[in-house]
């Protein structure tokens, strides 16, 4: 069962703090330097995001930046790390469609 598409703007705004917080989780998690690098990238840009939740195209290509940066993150030894960044994930996914 794929996750329904995000289009109302409050959904979207919480979406948007949900995906940053979920990102800004795995700041302090021992990561290895190339998942640290895919991942701050992937914050950066939804940082970016939460000046302009009221943006829908804005938001749906930020998102699937974010998730073409996150897919580039190999499964790491971390299982708290794991779920923000799935989680993370799947916010993008919804929010880019």
């Amino acid at each position: 069962m794929t996750a329904s598409p995000i289009d109302a703007d409050d959904e979207r705004r919480r979406a948007v703090e949900e995906l940053h917080d979920h990102l800004a989780g795995t700041a302090e998690r021992p990561l290895d330097r190339t998942a640290n690098r895919w991942i701050g990238e992937a914050q950066a840009l939804a940082a970016d995001l939460r000046t302009a939740p009221d943006d829908p195209d804005l938001v749906r290509k930020r998102a699937a930046d974010i998730a073409s940066l996150l897919a580039e993150v190999d499964d790491i030894d971390d299982p708290t790390a794991n779920d923000h960044l799935t989680a993370a994930a799947e916010l993008a996914d919804r929010l880019q469609k």
